[in-house]
């Protein structure tokens, strides 16, 4: 790595090469064309969209390409030697002079810590300014509802508005690993509003969104930004940190290392060989921290995920009830996703769906930004029969999260709620959609078979069945009504026919 305040930089336009300290580098097209626009310009800070028109030209590309190359420079010329100016652009700031006594690293805290910089005003209306940062205050407070994060008081962001800065000393300063920047640009009276989630320390992009919409409707379009981006930063940070932790050694693992480990397994187990590794991580953190409460949560949401695909029996998945009970016991718990899990296990494969749909209200209530929260209510509350609440729950989830790799489950609750409106169709549309996303997934599988069967579709009705006896060898009738949490008669009723009709015994 290169000195990162004063390499010596050479620009050959005429050959298109960069020359490091007399050494010739490897440099892509499109991020020399950066860096020579940059070095032409570098007594100002050059815009994000200045940029792009000028390396891109007519190419209709996203901010994240811009990013992509910025972060590939900062490797090559250091990060110190192109600064950021949140939401607005970048400065080559390569004469720039070291402080001799650079500002004390404060620590990381123990669980995802992030700032949200204030957003750059680029409407060319400096009267909008309160709109701006309005919007980053209500960002920063949904945010804090998320109590596995660790986030800065906007009092502090808030003395970095305007300023070139580097995001690596940012998150050094402000003790953090990761930075929401963003934009808002208008044209008419069409709002553009750009975020994007980078980490501090190497500039790595990890999410970005646009959002648009009028002027007219700017507070439906703020409550939109700052739900989706709450939502959406959730599980980005989450899968940030468990890649995170996987890099680390073994011998350095602590039980939240292991928690991280476990989580994508928790949000999606793949298979039985994942299933197990998860369940075996949890254990460990739970035997060096017997109260860690997110771990207790973790495996209740990993049970769930691999009885949604049958890798195990009921009777195997009711073995975390415990922990259920556990987290529920105490009024104390604040977790939103903890008690999530809980309350879906016990709605689930519990027995006991009415006190299941009260732990999610009290989740829901705590974070009503999490579409992994609310994926869970509205599976809890269909279970009895408070279809409307359902259906606001799993299609909120959808729009919260859009790519979450758990989308089939919640589409294929909403493909239930149709078939229960008679729109069998509409149902299966979905349900196809769900299993294209998740193909193992018993719930999509069952759906499809009773609504292919209920408008005549026998023989798709039948190469589903297939599938469910693949994932379940012996599944019966009975067997099936026993476990189930479902307790609409009229559902239950079209499950017996419809497993009866292709072929499943008694």
């Amino acid at each position: 790595m290169f000195d990162p305040v004063q390499p010596n930089i050479e620009l050959l336009r005429d050959v298109r090469r960069l020359r490091i300290d007399g050494s010739d580098m490897v440099i892509g097209a499109r991020a020399f064309d950066v860096l020579a626009y940059l070095d032409a310009h570098s007594g100002r800070v050059v815009t994000k969209a200045e940029l792009l028109e000028h390396v891109w030209a007519d190419l209709n590309v996203e901010e994240s390409n811009l990013t992509v190359q910025i972060a590939a420079l900062r490797k090559l010329i250091g990060a110190r030697g192109i600064a950021t100016v949140p939401g607005v652009g970048y400065q080559l700031t390569l004469s720039a002079k070291a402080p001799e006594e650079p500002p004390k690293a404060l620590p990381l805290p123990d669980k995802p810590s992030l700032a949200v910089l204030p957003f750059a005003n680029l409407t060319g209306d400096a009267g909008k300014d309160y709109l701006v940062d309005g919007i980053v205050s209500d960002l920063i407070s949904a945010l804090s509802c998320i109590r596995a994060f660790f986030v800065i008081a906007s009092s502090s962001t808030f003395t970095l508005k305007g300023k070139a800065i580097d995001l690596a000393d940012v998150g050094r300063q402000l003790g953090v690993r990761y930075i929401v920047e963003g934009g808002i640009q208008q044209a008419g009276d069409s709002l553009r509003i750009n975020v994007q989630l980078v980490e501090a320390e190497t500039g790595h992009l990890i999410w970005s969104q646009r959002f648009t919409g009028s002027l007219a409707q700017i507070f439906e379009l703020q409550d939109s930004v700052v739900a989706a981006t709450a939502s959406a930063i959730e599980p980005s940070v989450l899968t940030a940190e468990a890649l995170r932790a996987d890099q680390k050694p073994t011998t350095s693992l602590t039980a939240y290392d292991l928690c991280l480990r476990a989580t994508p397994a928790a949000i999606r187990v793949h298979d039985a060989a994942a299933f197990f590794r998860a369940r075996d991580q949890l254990h460990q953190a739970l035997a060096l921290d017997p109260h860690y409460v997110h771990a207790k949560g973790l495996l209740c949401g990993l049970h769930i995920g691999a009885l949604s695909i049958r890798v195990i029996t009921f009777a195997e998945a009711r073995s975390c009830l415990p922990l259920a009970e556990e987290i529920l016991s105490d009024d104390r718990i604040v977790d939103p996703q903890a008690l999530a899990d809980a309350g879906i296990a016990l709605a689930f494969f519990g027995g006991q769906q009415q006190r299941g749909v009260s732990a999610l209200r009290r989740a829901v209530a705590l974070n009503p930004n999490s579409s992994l929260v609310l994926m869970s209510s509205g599976w809890a509350h269909r279970y009895v029969g408070e279809n409307a609440i359902a259906e606001e729950h799993l299609l909120r989830a959808i729009r919260l999260n859009p790519i979450d790799p758990n989308i089939g489950l919640a589409r294929t609750g909403l493909a239930d709620l149709l078939h229960l409106r008679g729109d069998y169709e509409a149902a299966i549309r979905l349900l196809e959609r769900a299993v294209a996303d998740h193909p193992r997934l018993f719930p999509a599988l069952l759906g499809l078979v009773v609504s292919c069967w209920k408008v005549g579709r026998i023989a798709e009705a039948g190469r589903y069945a297939e599938g469910l006896r693949a994932l379940v060898p012996g599944l019966s009738i009975a067997g099936y009504l026993r476990d189930t949490p479902d307790m609409n008669p009229a559902w239950l009723q079209d499950i017996e026919d419809a497993l009866r009709a292709v072929g499943f015994p008694e």
